[in-house]
């Protein structure tokens, strides 16, 4: 996708693509400026993931993920690119790095590259720092944490969430032929395979899925220990990603993730409840 034809504009276009999602509730508590800009960095994230989810041949979606490199440098010149006039508005104001933004393309371009399957944790671990904790670093800056802290908490929410994410969208990765399960977890179960319609009906499964979901809740407790240690007005939104999150991550571990599977969700009323006790207390 050509930066040309992605929509950046007011906050209805980029709250648009985000409506109905934990991360539209978590972020629509916030206070204008930093709303807009959250929902700038996501329509961002949502274009690269575009690309490399398309169905293009991978030298076409390389091809516009380095047009988005080039057009990223452009961001950070003195004339950025008209459609990115908005998001080079949220860079100033928060100070936001040039090397976070194109560390999520950098991840993207690990999708783009091949189907990812079974790798070795340490590149899982890296894959989840472009993918969640870079954005995770953009995000911090808009909350206003301190530097130290707010790199922190990025590192270890958005590993807790990347890793949720992994272990709820088993199927949909399947079907386009990935498998993000670390292969040392797959090795602990029992588990030979790396195909991944192998791995989902292999009866080892949960225990695979139980090594991920581990060290999820370790990453959910490190954030945990960030957050308490942060005035509670800059951290709402995150508090609230978290706890909905590791609600999935819990509701996962309980039933296990032998087929046929149901996708992990938080129900309106429970997400509602959740926005409305960070937002009040």
């Amino acid at each position: 996708m050509a930066v040309e034809s992605t929509r950046f504009g007011p906050e209805p276009s980029a709250a648009t693509k985000a409506s109905g999602s934990s991360f539209y509730s978590a972020m629509r508590i916030l206070p204008r400026a930093q709303r807009e800009a959250m929902f700038e960095i996501y329509s961002f994230c949502r274009a690269v993931d575009d690309i490399a989810d398309s169905d293009d041949p991978r030298p076409v979606r390389h091809a516009q993920l380095a047009r988005w490199r080039l057009d990223i440098d452009r961001m950070f010149s003195d004339a950025p690119p008209q459609p990115l006039q908005r998001l080079a508005s949220a860079v100033r104001s928060y100070d936001l790095a040039r090397e976070d933004f194109l560390a999520v393309i950098e991840g993207m371009e690990m999708d783009a590259e091949g189907d990812i399957r079974a790798p070795a944790f340490t590149t899982l671990d890296l894959y989840c720092d472009r993918v969640a904790s870079a954005v995770g670093r953009l995000s911090v800056q808009v909350f206003g944490m301190e530097r130290q802290q707010g790199r922190k908490l990025a590192h270890h929410l958005g590993r807790a969430l990347q890793f949720t994410n992994i272990l709820r969208d088993l199927d949909e990765d399947a079907g386009v032929g990935r498998l993000y399960l670390p292969i040392e977890g797959l090795r602990e179960a029992g588990i030979d395979a790396t195909d991944p319609a192998t791995v989902l009906a292999h009866p080892a499964l949960d225990e695979a899925c139980l090594f991920l979901a581990a060290r999820a809740q370790t990453h959910f407790a490190e954030a945990d220990l960030v957050m308490m240690e942060t005035r509670r007005s800059i951290v709402r939104a995150p508090r609230i990603m978290a706890e909905v999150y590791r609600g999935m991550l819990e509701r996962m571990a309980a039933h296990g993730w032998a087929a046929p599977r149901k996708r992990a969700r938080i129900g309106r009323l429970r997400l509602l409840w959740i926005v409305l006790r960070h937002t009040i207390v």
